[in-house]
């Protein structure tokens, strides 16, 4: 089996293992990164969602030989020595979490939503996070969190690879 190489939140890594394994499962089985959860391994419930060279992606549908050379981050890469991300502070003063399996995927789908449009009207946030399902129905609460880690990262809340 031939080694793959990447970035992962900031760190290298190499993994053996088949070019054609998804790489969530190298993620949570290989690396023992959990965050990125698996709902249904198609693309369609967002709750895998981590960031691939910055933009948000689903490892479910991304075979690991594909991601030679790149950088991915999860959720366990999005807080820093100097504390949460400002998504995660509002995700938490929101209290948007019921039972928080799709958690991770929001929040890394939030920031990059963030990441491109600063400051989103309830139009762009749905638009942007139709695409993340949560079973719990917790979209209000994570539409506000939005708002609220808008607001935070206008106010200089900004992380250290914005």
């Amino acid at each position: 089996m031939p080694a793959h190489s990447f970035l992962l939140n900031g760190q290298p890594v190499s993994v053996d293992s088949p070019a054609d394994l998804p790489l969530l499962w190298v993620l949570r089985d290989v690396l023992g990164v959990t965050g990125p959860k698996y709902g249904c391994g198609v693309g369609v419930c967002g709750a895998c969602t981590s960031h691939l060279d910055g933009e948000a992606f689903r490892p479910c549908l991304h075979p690991v030989g594909d991601i030679a050379g790149r950088e991915v981050k999860t959720i366990e890469g999005l807080a820093d020595a100097s504390g949460l991300h400002p998504v995660q502070e509002a995700w938490i003063a929101e209290d948007v979490a019921q039972c928080g399996f799709c958690q991770p995927g929001q929040i890394m789908a939030a920031v990059a939503l963030l990441r491109k449009n600063p400051q989103p009207s309830d139009a762009d946030i749905d638009a942007a996070m139709s695409d993340n399902v949560c079973r719990c129905g917790t979209y209000v609460r994570i539409r506000a969190a939005i708002h609220r880690a808008a607001l935070l990262l206008r106010n200089g809340a900004v992380p250290r690879d914005w």
